[in-house]
């Protein structure tokens, strides 16, 4: 493959945790077209400041640009119920669940306020809303003028205090039943019913999506990576064998439960974003100091301090987050906002022929869409028309292929049960009208459900080569070949990388793919037009904190652009080919 050449030099820093930050990965392209007015998100989330951790800066500009933001949050976060200051202890305080809950509240009302430009402590409007199964919620509302916000709390208990019952086995196992958990500022009436069952939850979330009709749902992430915890990785507050809490995957499966009900009722139109949790703190982060500070600064809202007078009974704020705990803590949550599904939203196909209309594929409704321009080469496009598939992830690859049209492919749920039920994931292709599974690299429920969504590329000789990221962190392909049929899945192996995937092909028709490991590039490429795609030595690039994007300069080579940790700059690398 020859050496690799760096054309623009920007010196990066080491990757793994020492590499503390580094630039926001570009936004995807929005093929040319504004979403709809009357634009809202609604973000479910398992405990309070999880949005805060795990998704700011983008509920931040979500406000900033006059879109509403509910936020739903499905545990009332009440822990043992002891709201300990950093450096503090247990010994002097009273362990009180409500209380505890109440302050957290109170900490999510001081962050909000903050983000709306308003004083910490301004006063929000309270209401109690009677939801299905008997189960009620506090909502607490503010706005200052076209930013408006939410916060639904539904005050599940995080877990049983005899550990008999959890979020965890409230999704999985039959029969678990978890309380309702009162806090102390609630304004719901005393004889609010005491359990949540699975089917409630799923319930009273499909109820609230129908109240609210949000235009994108964020949630966290459904399928975590699977962790080996060590010295080196130590478990922390890792849920065992994988890399988040306990609480955020069984929420974000209920989330993405509720959303396919309810798109199954005929809601459209709505896109969706998951986030990474726990992740963070495996990978370089991906910050630059700015956005880390910005984040910091709502965090120290929300953790407030027992020496505020914020007028809550409960207390004022999340003191064990308080002060700079989050930009101090080893983990680094903060440091990074990572999509469980990079690179999602509309992909433009360019037109058939010279004076033709493009067409742009996206997943909307968890649906796949297309749009057609209005007139050749116009960036204006014409309505969705749904082309089902769904459940579907936000991120789908497409690929021209003469004769066949464009072919469509994406990460279909392929079972969202629970309670004992199936769990899966598979890839499924459009092709000719029609849905086709391509099935799982993974053999087991559980692995399979690790895959990420599907990139692909078509070569010169007819073939499309199509890649995801598999349970082991590495590469797996399927081969089309240019009659239509497909190959069994194969391991490309490799080192580990992230989630975002991205192909090219080069100037003598060799598929190339690329993405970001945990030190350099990883890079897998055909030694010749029509030979198999094998991984190649790792090249001396600097470290990447996102996905690379590929692009062919004219002397052949492919130059990779990307950001590296710590740094808002840009990296831009040839490799020869």
């Amino acid at each position: 493959m020859g050496a690799t050449v760096v054309a623009l030099a920007v010196t990066g820093a080491g990757c793994g945790p020492a590499a503390r930050e580094a630039a926001v990965p570009p936004a995807p392209a929005a093929g040319g077209y504004r979403r709809a007015a009357g634009a809202l998100t609604m973000q479910v989330l398992a405990h309070p400041d999880d949005d805060l951790y795990f998704m700011n800066p983008d509920t931040l500009h979500d406000l900033q640009a006059g879109t509403p933001v509910v936020s739903v949050y499905v545990t009332a976060g009440e822990s043992h119920g002891w709201n300990t200051p950093p450096g503090g202890s247990h010994k002097h305080e009273h362990a009180d669940r409500a209380a505890y809950s109440a302050a957290r509240h109170q900490g999510l009302r001081q962050a909000y306020a903050a983000m709306l430009g308003l004083p910490h402590f301004t006063r929000w409007h309270s209401e109690v809303l009677a939801l299905p199964g008997g189960v009620h919620a506090q909502i607490d509302s503010l706005g200052n003028g076209d930013r408006r916000a939410s916060l639904v709390f539904l005050q599940v208990s995080m877990h049983e205090l005899s550990q008999s019952a959890s979020v965890e086995m409230l999704w999985g196992t039959p029969g678990t039943t978890l309380a309702y958990v009162p806090a102390e500022d609630s304004p719901a009436p005393a004889d609010t019913p005491a359990t949540y069952t699975h089917d409630k939850l799923v319930d009273v979330l499909v109820a609230l999506l129908k109240r609210y009709a949000p235009t994108h749902v964020r949630t966290l992430d459904p399928d975590p990576d699977i962790q080996v915890h060590d010295a080196r990785h130590p478990r922390d507050s890792d849920q065992f064998g994988y890399s988040d809490h306990r609480d955020h995957t069984p929420v974000a499966l209920f989330a993405w439960k509720a959303l396919a009900r309810w798109a199954a009722s005929g809601a459209g139109g709505f896109t969706t974003t998951a986030y990474r949790g726990y992740y963070n703190q495996r990978w370089p982060f991906n910050l630059p100091p700015a956005t880390v500070a910005l984040k910091a600064r709502f965090l120290l809202q929300y953790g407030g301090s027992p020496s505020w007078a914020c007028g809550d009974p409960g207390g004022c704020g999340d003191y064990g987050r308080g002060g700079d705990q989050p930009l101090t803590n080893r983990k680094g949550w903060i440091r990074s906002t990572h999509p469980r599904y990079p690179g999602a939203g509309p992909v433009v196909v360019p037109a058939a022929s010279a004076g033709a209309r493009r067409t742009a594929y996206e997943v909307l409704g968890l649906h796949a869409a297309v749009r057609t321009e209005s007139a050749p080469g116009s960036g204006r496009w014409g309505p969705p028309k749904n082309l089902g598939g769904g459940p579907l992830a936000p991120r789908l690859a497409c690929v021209a292929v003469p004769g066949s049209g464009t072919l469509v492919l994406g990460l279909r749920f392929a079972a969202l049960e629970g309670h004992g039920g199936a769990n899966t994931r598979d890839i499924v292709l459009l092709e000719g009208g029609r849905w086709t599974s391509l099935g799982n690299p993974e053999h087991s429920e559980n692995r399979g459900r690790r895959v990420g969504p599907p990139s692909a590329v078509r070569t010169p000789d007819g073939r499309v080569h199509l890649f995801v990221r598999n349970a082991d962190k590495g590469l797996s392909t399927r081969v089309r070949e240019a009659g239509g049929i497909w190959s069994a899945w194969a391991d490309l192996g490799g080192a580990e990388v992230q989630e975002g995937l991205t192909t090219i092909t080069d100037r003598q028709g060799r598929v190339h793919v690329f993405a970001a490991g945990r030190d350099t590039v990883h890079h897998w490429a055909q030694a010749a037009p029509s030979a198999p795609v094998t991984f190649q030595p790792p090249a001396p690039l600097p470290c990447p904190a996102d996905a690379p994007a590929p692009a062919l300069a004219p002397d052949g080579t492919i130059t990779l652009t990307y950001h590296p940790p710590a740094s808002p700059a840009s990296l831009r690398e040839r490799v020869p080919t």
